[in-house]
């Protein structure tokens, strides 16, 4: 049982130091007031920096709903185009600090957490964009699943804006998934 508590404490401590490398976004500020009732429902991605539990992924979106205790139910689903079926994970998010700002810790994978950050909402609560605790997680979120290339283009320039890495972003399609 020693070696198993060992094994899991040098498996956080490389996830903590692995993500350390790369730039902060806590020079980004968080949205503040934010409204958790209001930014329930579902967003869909536009784009995103790519990571490995998204790989392949299209129409990809992310379903928020309140949950028992103040936390939030987080489900994100993607069609899987070469195993042509849809992928889906149900994890939790709770607030970081005071509900009233957008910083959440979210996990799929109990007791790991990790930082979500809202860093840009609109007043209407239609788009978003979400990081994690460096530049390299990134996410424009809309509540429109299709969106004209014009307003595509002018939201990853606000994100270019911002310090994000155009080079690093992938759109996300959803023209090739089952409805």
């Amino acid at each position: 049982m020693t070696h198993l508590r060992l094994i899991v404490v040098l498996l956080a401590a490389l996830v903590v130091c692995g993500c350390s490398s790369a730039r902060s976004t806590t020079e980004l500020s968080v949205v503040q007031p934010f409204d958790q009732v209001r930014y329930l429902g579902v967003w869909y991605e536009q784009v995103r920096n790519d990571h490995r539990f998204e790989r392949g992924l299209e129409a990809v979106s992310a379903t928020y709903s309140q949950g028992e205790e103040g936390k939030i139910v987080v489900t994100n689903r993607g069609w899987n185009q070469d195993q042509g079926r849809w992928s889906e994970a149900t994890g939790y998010a709770l607030p970081a600090g005071t509900a009233e700002v957008g910083h959440l810790r979210v996990t799929f994978f109990w007791p790991f957490f990790g930082d979500y950050r809202v860093v840009y909402l609109d007043a209407d609560y239609q788009t978003a964009f979400v990081t994690g605790p460096d530049f390299s997680w990134f996410w424009i979120l809309t509540r429109t699943r299709d969106l004209d290339e014009a307003t595509i283009e002018s939201l990853i320039h606000r994100a270019e804006a911002m310090g994000f890495a155009r080079a690093a972003m992938l759109r996300v399609r959803h023209d090739r998934a089952p409805r």
